[in-house]
């Protein structure tokens, strides 16, 4: 395994400067599960200071609005969320001195309800049946009844959410690897990574492919991901930045993302294994066909903040 760190930095003057310029790290042990022939990336975004790929938008997010002044002095920045977009939000809004008021779903893990509530974060929660969608239902209700309390970026439709992406992410993965690059894969969830890293790609190369991955069940396990057809579109997505859309199964994400563990000791989220479920199924493909490939995709996020007693049947076995 190698390691490749990108734009290191000599100092920083506030947290918002330690958030991008993230690793890009080579997985060996998944490249030798695919066969020879195959190199597969990962953009290691937990280690942005909140610990997840969300500190990129939700810094994006608010820079944007008090640049334009739709976030001014006095109001209250709200948001829903499922809990690392929140996370980035607190900590910023605490650096910056923004009260954050956050709507989610009741059911999110214990360890990102106390992670948001430890910045002093103000806490909504939504119905646990009705998901993100739910939460996205609540804020916008709370929104109409106070316009002037509240300013509300809707990381859903907020262009500055993938725009953060087009000037960060993609930007650090052509340092690295230029034009050697031939597929990206990431998640879909509020899409604003695959869209704004998506376009920064093939505007260098066209023909670089990029991969979505999408839960294969609408009720799924894969925290942070949107199955689209059962979900409430992002206004920002548009189906064509991706070339194609592979369906991850939550068993064979989370058996991935146990793999990383043990194999890497990589502590990562569901999310991520499940990207890089979609970037070994794309690499072993590649090699079959005798085709060279340079893969790169996100670790998402970190695995503490899923860290609680869960139950869950799996009979996935990993090839």
């Amino acid at each position: 395994m190698s390691v490749q760190v990108t734009g290191q930095r000599q100092e920083a003057s506030s947290l918002l400067d330690l958030i991008g310029n993230t690793p890009l790290l080579r997985l060996r042990s998944i490249e030798a599960r695919a066969g020879t022939g195959a190199e597969v990336w990962a953009k290691c975004e937990l280690a942005n200071p909140g610990g997840s790929v969300k500190d990129r938008a939700a810094r994006q997010m608010i820079l944007d609005a008090l640049a334009d002044g739709s976030l001014t002095p006095g109001k209250r920045l709200i948001d829903s969320t499922s809990g690392n977009t929140g996370v980035a939000y607190s900590m910023i809004g605490a650096a910056l001195g923004i009260p954050i008021t956050l709507v989610m779903p009741a059911n999110v893990s214990i360890a990102r309800k106390q992670s948001i509530g430890a910045y002093g974060t103000n806490i909504i929660y939504s119905s646990e049946l009705e998901g993100s969608d739910g939460a996205i239902h609540l804020c916008r209700e709370l929104v109409d009844k106070d316009p002037d309390k509240y300013f509300y970026p809707d990381q859903y439709s907020n262009d500055s959410n993938p725009r953060a992406h087009y000037l960060g992410t993609g930007t650090e993965i052509l340092r690295e690897l230029g034009d050697r690059i031939t597929h990206f894969v990431a998640g879909i969830g509020t899409t604003g990574t695959i869209m704004g890293t998506g376009r920064r790609l093939k505007e260098l190369n066209p023909k670089v492919a990029i991969i979505a991955v999408e839960p294969l069940e609408p009720m799924h396990g894969l925290e942070g991901l949107k199955h689209l057809p059962s979900s409430i579109i992002p206004p920002i997505y548009e189906p064509k930045v991706h070339d194609e859309k592979l369906p991850i199964p939550t068993d064979e994400g989370w058996a991935v993302t146990d793999r990383l563990l043990t194999e890497e000791g990589l502590a990562v989220g569901h999310s991520s294994g499940a990207n890089m479920a979609g970037a070994l199924r794309l690499a072993r493909r590649c090699v079959e066909k005798k085709e060279s490939a340079v893969i790169v995709t996100l670790f998402a996020d970190r695995a503490d903040r899923y860290f609680e007693p869960r139950r869950w049947e799996r009979d996935f076995t990993w090839p």
